[in-house]
């Protein structure tokens, strides 16, 4: 299946070097692109890209305001690409309904694979950002006891859970557990469903916040 691309960014260049790329990878095919949020709203709801690549400082509506409207619009997956990694455009962009966080700085290939990975239905974020972001959503709940388990999960469930919010790969888990890497993707579909959750990075919020797994001091 072709992933249909929407490129979201005020920079030409930037836009120029993301649509060379695109154009020569396998799969992935560029639906149109769009200089400021407002024009990535209007387009994507024209054009039904698969995977939105947003930009977050752009002039008039900036891209978690737009990342927002795709995500309750037309559904689109939306990777937000960005120069700037402050703590704020990540929660930002995340609450907003983001399913990934890449810095500009990262090689084009992981781009393109970042690309794919939102595509398929999973979250990815840049690695640089990923404690400040478990730390910071898991130490929000109010003081006091924590449920060893989430509600309503078995307590295998409660293991692929842990194992997911202490950031294994489906593959990791399957060693860990010692079952298939197709068993350990229906648990994880399983607890999506069960937990309401988006995609995988709110499971992993959900294994701090329920205290299966424990910031690292």
């Amino acid at each position: 299946m072709t992933v249909r691309v929407l490129l979201a960014d005020d920079q030409p260049l930037v836009r120029a070097a993301l649509r060379m790329v695109i154009a020569d990878a396998p799969g992935l095919d560029l639906a149109g692109e769009a200089g400021t949020g407002a024009e990535a709203v209007r387009m994507a709801e024209a054009v039904e890209p698969d995977v939105v690549v947003m930009d977050i400082r752009m002039p008039g509506m900036d891209g978690i305001e737009a990342t927002r409207l795709i995500t309750a619009g037309c559904g689109a997956q939306v990777l937000v690409l960005t120069t700037f990694d402050d703590d704020e455009y990540v929660y930002g962009a995340l609450r907003a309904g983001a399913s990934g966080f890449l810095v500009k700085d990262m090689a084009l290939d992981d781009i393109l694979a970042a690309i794919r990975v939102v595509a398929a239905g999973e979250a990815l974020i840049a690695p640089r950002v990923t404690r400040r972001l478990i730390e910071e959503f898991a130490g929000r709940p109010a003081p006091g006891p924590r449920s060893p388990r989430a509600p309503g999960l078995t307590e295998r469930e409660a293991e692929v859970l842990t194992l997911v919010g202490r950031g294994l790969s489906n593959a990791e888990i399957a060693a860990e557990l010692f079952i298939s890497a197709a068993t350990v993707k229906t648990y994880v579909t399983r607890l999506l469903a069960k937990l309401g959750a988006r995609d995988r990075v709110r499971l992993v919020i959900i294994a701090y916040e329920t205290g299966l797994v424990s910031p690292a001091v």
